[in-house]
């Protein structure tokens, strides 16, 4: 969903013995005070910064009903949440604490914008505190653009529903399931009129959890809605209510981009696996030969290769590998006999497609959760 931003004491000299004390008191109290009080923000786009690295946003962009939110040493709390709005549109707000640049507000000291080809690991970690009567989804926001852009709308947004309550649902429709970072998502893909979202549904509550970011990355990549020469622009981790909301918390966050270090389909680093694909065209229809050529150390078993089908192809046959579905993003799964890929071997299989209007190829491939380079 596009975003909218967001007393000196002086004392008189007595003695030596007397400043002393002094000093021994004022230490004293210094160490037992209590820490900073918590800070409520009210306006529309408002913001504070918090550990002195993250900002908490309340960002209230789709309705004109009261919302506060409250940010803690750790994370933040929703105050007040007024009002509502239709379970079968947008949100009323993104109540968020994020690492990185939202409409200009950068986080202090962050490393973001970065490109995606230029970092090792994203570790996160992340706690929530949900209630019952509310309509809402705890949603964990990746952003991705072509450009090192820190203003507006980036292209790709990767949403990760922790929780959701009541009837709503991701923007699109449902593509399929896929195993991320260890764990088993509804995987659904759609646009919003302004920029692709890719959605990650988890099938029941995750309270907290410690990841990586770059493994969903990778995986949107893979699905061809992003690509290792673009930039990770914003981490952010939320609500969005459509119904009340009074008492969702994150109770704590925390985000780190590590660049420098290779990553898997980086032009500067050697790549784990590389993709041919080589096409014979005509019109309305095609066939595709594709071998898949392991570059690692180790041999790959089960071997499957994912990638997502240009708009307004589809799979007619294949042979050497079962490809489903038909359309769309689709994974080519090993045959019986052939499901090892030895340490510096390739497989090969192929088929035949149609299409409408231009002809044009896949440009991400994933094999087993890794990315390849083209050929």
């Amino acid at each position: 969903m596009p975003r909218l931003r967001h007393h000196p004491r002086t004392l008189r000299t007595a003695s030596a013995a007397l400043l002393t004390a002094l000093a021994a008191l004022a230490a004293l109290l210094t160490a037992t005070a209590p820490a900073q009080a918590d800070t409520t923000v009210c306006e529309q786009y408002g913001s504070t910064v918090i550990q002195g690295r993250y900002v908490v946003q309340n960002n209230r962009w789709g309705t004109g009903a009261t919302q506060c939110v409250t940010a803690t040493d750790t994370g933040f709390r929703v105050a007040q949440a007024d009002g509502s709005v239709p379970t079968n549109g947008a949100p009323k707000s993104y109540p968020s604490v994020f690492n990185g640049c939202h409409y200009t507000n950068c986080s202090p000291g962050t490393a973001l914008p970065a490109r995606v080809g230029g970092i090792a690991n994203a570790p996160t970690s992340i706690s929530y505190g949900y209630v019952d009567n509310a309509v809402y989804n705890a949603s964990y926001d990746i952003w991705l653009d072509p450009t090192p852009r820190t203003d507006g709308v980036n292209r790709t947004e990767i949403m990760i529903w922790f929780n959701k309550v009541g009837q709503i649902q991701p923007i699109g429709s449902q593509v399929g399931t896929a195993t991320v970072a260890g764990r088993t998502w509804q995987v659904w893909s759609g646009g919003n009129g302004t920029n692709d979202v890719l959605s990650f549904v988890a099938p029941s509550a995750i309270s907290s959890w410690s990841f990586d970011v770059m493994d969903f990355v990778r995986e949107t990549i893979a699905r061809g809605l992003a690509g290792n020469d673009w930039y990770l622009t914003s981490i952010q981790a939320g609500f969005e209510p459509w119904r009340n909301g009074a008492g969702l918390a994150v109770h704590s966050f925390s985000s780190t981009v590590n660049t420098g270090g290779s990553n898997p389909g980086d032009p500067g680093a050697p790549a784990a696996c590389t993709v041919s694909y080589a096409t014979n065209v005509w019109p309305g229809g095609f066939t595709a030969n594709v071998t898949v050529t392991n570059n690692g150390p180790a041999a790959v078993e089960d071997w499957q290769l994912a990638f997502t089908l240009p708009s307004g192809q589809g799979i007619v046959h294949a042979w050497n590998a079962s490809v489903t579905p038909s359309s769309g993003a689709v994974t080519a799964t090993a045959p019986v006999g052939n499901t090892r890929i030895a340490a510096g071997g390739s497989q090969s299989f192929g088929f035949q497609g149609s299409y409408s209007d231009a002809f044009a190829r896949p440009d991400a491939f994933r094999l087993n959760g890794t990315a390849c380079r083209t050929a």
